[in-house]
């Protein structure tokens, strides 16, 4: 392994800043052939010009054999959209809050960095999530996916919205309320988590499908298998709703009609000895932590 992009966001804490130009010197000592994102390396030169100019990127380099994404989840997100296709691990460095994809905190860089050179780590293969237009207007990016989720949202109305959703061709429910979210076992601890759905382990194959703020509580979330066709609808007395990718969303007009599968691809994520889902949840959620 000798070539790494680096991907970052462009709003690193303050008191971060040290730290990051800290891993930029180790990067810089390193054996690894390493580019940096233009607009990342742009705004890290700005924000510390004593920083070593790396080769930049516009688009990920085709000799690439691992990314790493320096931020919250929200930068981890944005890589892994940003690798897609190209198939390469990327590796998580925490410079945010929670860090729960971006799990390895940048004071810990030069133990991921010589893991990286020495082999020793892990990668675990993510689901990834691609919607489809199968009825009506509306246009969605061919390469959309998302490693998270996918969600039904309502759109600049206070009115609750109708989403009838269909598996493997057989109705499930009409879920009434504020949408409705599609997520896979890695966003089960994200937006799934937050509306009351499950947490799935990692390498489970399955999904969670949960209602958002739904007008009867008897519309529960529902675990299906990870195989399962989702097609859903929409009614609303408003004329559009929006569907969001990992938070990335656009407006379809009321009556596009939408597929939800597995995507024909997965996400690799690098993970150093040690790391366990268990103890990730532990640490990051406070899971099974006694209160007093």
């Amino acid at each position: 392994m000798n070539n790494i992009a680096v991907f970052g966001n462009c709003s690193q804490p303050r008191h971060r800043i040290d730290a990051i130009v800290d891993f930029f010197k180790l990067l810089d000592s390193s054996d690894f052939i390493v580019s940096v994102d233009r607009s990342f390396m742009e705004y890290l030169i700005q924000l510390a010009p004593s920083i070593s100019r790396f080769q930049m990127f516009d688009n990920i380099p085709g000799k690439c054999d691992v990314a790493l994404s320096l931020g919250g989840d929200g930068t981890f997100l944005s890589t892994a959209r940003a690798i897609g296709l190209v198939g390469i691990p990327v590796a998580g460095i925490n410079t945010g809050h929670l860090g729960f994809l971006a799990d390895v905190d940048i004071a810990d860089g030069e133990r991921l960095l010589k893991a990286l050179s020495t082999g020793d780590y892990r990668t675990e293969l993510r689901s990834v999530l691609t919607a489809s237009i199968i009825e009506g207007p509306g246009k969605i990016d061919a390469e959309a996916f998302a490693l998270n989720e996918i969600a039904i949202l309502r759109h600049e109305t206070a009115s609750m919205i109708e989403v009838k959703t269909v598996i493997n061709d057989t109705p499930l429910a009409d879920f009434r309320g504020d949408g409705l979210i599609v997520s896979t076992p890695t966003g089960s601890t994200g937006y799934n988590l937050s509306v009351g759905g499950p947490i799935i382990e990692p390498s489970s194959s399955a999904l969670s499908v949960a209602p958002i703020a739904p007008h009867s509580l008897s519309m529960r979330p529902v675990v299906v298998a990870d195989t399962a066709v989702i097609d859903i609808s929409i009614e609303s007395r408003a004329n559009s709703w929006r569907l969001s990718l990992d938070g990335q969303w656009i407006t379809l007009p009321v009556q596009t009609k939408v597929r939800i599968v597995k995507a024909p691809f997965s996400i690799k994520i690098i993970h150093t000895a040690g790391h366990t889902f268990a103890s990730t949840l532990r640490s990051k959620l406070l899971w099974g932590a006694a209160t007093f």
